[in-house]
């Protein structure tokens, strides 16, 4: 039996490479990429480059033939410097590419796997101003015309859409079929009658586009139905359940960075003569954040080699969820009041993980979804 915080050779090494691309190549830009809410187009080429936009898709069509594990890794490492960069690659790889490998037909995945493993952002695009936790009562409708559908409505929230050049959509070809209307599609950017719209201007995670989407009677192609007409509802939640765990990884990273900045400045600031690292108020706040990061690891952890295990891993997925984004609240907090005054400054990274941290209780299902997920597990 493995413990499972031990990792193979190589996801040491996977790990060891993106930590050194996260500190020594995105960290010098985080100010820069929040104050001015857009990420580098160079670093976002350089992920690509080094496979973090590909990590699951098979070698064949240039991806990296990874672990599900692997995602977790890199989310993981890039959120302890920059929670942002983190989206890039989660949205990419656990929802995106994910769906993709698992529903799409073989024409389908020589179309869009190469470019999504080179250069092209992918996103997902589910919510709507009246469809949130309550996700398939989605507005946006898809009208069969024969060879093409037609679709209209506007699509809200959407991360990534900035960058994005594919998306995978969903839409309701028969409203009066409920939820089994709902069907996947992927779509170009550049298709007729669709638009990225405004982009928001928001608290935290800024440097990670979020816009909303306008479908004018955009065409898609028939090919281009992802899965089966009507299963699109299956499709959404078992990558949401999936992309769940990515994002307890996301919190963890960001409490993890939260953490060791407050620890440093701990050691280094004195008062009454001393460090405040010795004083016990200081010592057992931090001692006990320790201890909640580490749990939070073990259930993202957990979650993640069950689902690469191919065993039932739903329930684990929102308890991880659950637990690191209500644990990494707490840390970004306390890191804050460790810093003192300092601490609510832009010079002091304790600031923007405080801002960053707010958004893990509310997408992919909020923290009362995750609990209405356990509840039906303990409750049939």
């Amino acid at each position: 039996m493995t413990p499972l915080t031990e990792f193979s050779e190589e996801e040491q090494m996977y790990r060891a490479q993106v930590r050194q691309f996260a500190r020594e190549r995105i960290g010098p830009h985080v100010r820069e990429m929040d104050e001015q809410s857009k990420f580098r187009a160079d670093l976002l080429k350089e992920m690509f480059q080094l496979g973090l936009m590909g990590i699951e898709i098979p070698e064949e069509y240039g991806g990296q033939g990874g672990s599900f594990f692997q995602c977790v890794i890199a989310v993981e490492e890039l959120s302890v410097i920059d929670p942002s960069a983190a989206i890039l690659v989660d949205v990419q790889n656990t929802i995106v590419n994910n769906a993709i490998i698992k529903w799409a037909t073989d024409a389908q995945k020589r179309q869009y796997l190469p470019g999504l493993a080179k250069d092209q952002v992918g996103c997902y695009a589910l919510s709507e101003a009246g469809s949130g936790s309550d996700a398939f009562a989605m507005a946006t409708t898809a009208v069969d015309e024969g060879d093409h559908f037609l679709l209209n409505g506007r699509k809200l929230w959407i991360s990534n859409a900035s960058e994005g050049k594919i998306f995978l959509l969903f839409a309701n070809a028969n409203p009066a079929a409920g939820y089994k209307g709902i069907t996947a599609f992927l779509i170009e950017r550049e298709f007729a009658g669709f638009q990225v719209g405004k982009k928001e201007d928001k608290l935290g995670l800024r440097a990670s586009s979020t816009c909303e989407l306008i479908l004018d009677n955009c065409r898609v192609p028939r090919e281009n139905v992802l899965g089966e007409v009507g299963k699109g509802y299956k499709i959404a939640i078992e990558t949401l359940n999936e992309g769940r765990i990515a994002i307890g990884a996301q919190m963890i990273g960001l409490a993890r960075g939260a953490h060791d900045a407050a620890v440093a400045y701990a050691k280094q600031r004195k008062q009454f003569g001393k460090a405040i690292s010795e004083f016990q108020g200081v010592q057992f706040p931090l001692a006990e954040m320790a201890i909640e990061i580490e749990a939070a690891r073990l259930l993202v952890y957990n979650a993640a080699r069950l689902r690469d295990a191919g065993k039932p891993f739903v329930t684990e997925a929102a308890m991880a969820k659950y637990f690191s984004s209500v644990m990494a609240e707490k840390a970004a907090s306390l890191a804050v009041e460790t810093f003192g005054g300092i601490g609510i400054t832009k010079d002091c990274p304790a600031e923007k993980f405080y801002r960053d941290v707010k958004i893990g209780r509310i997408y992919e299902g909020t923290s009362n979804m995750q609990l209405m997920t356990i509840g039906k597990k303990l409750f049939g």
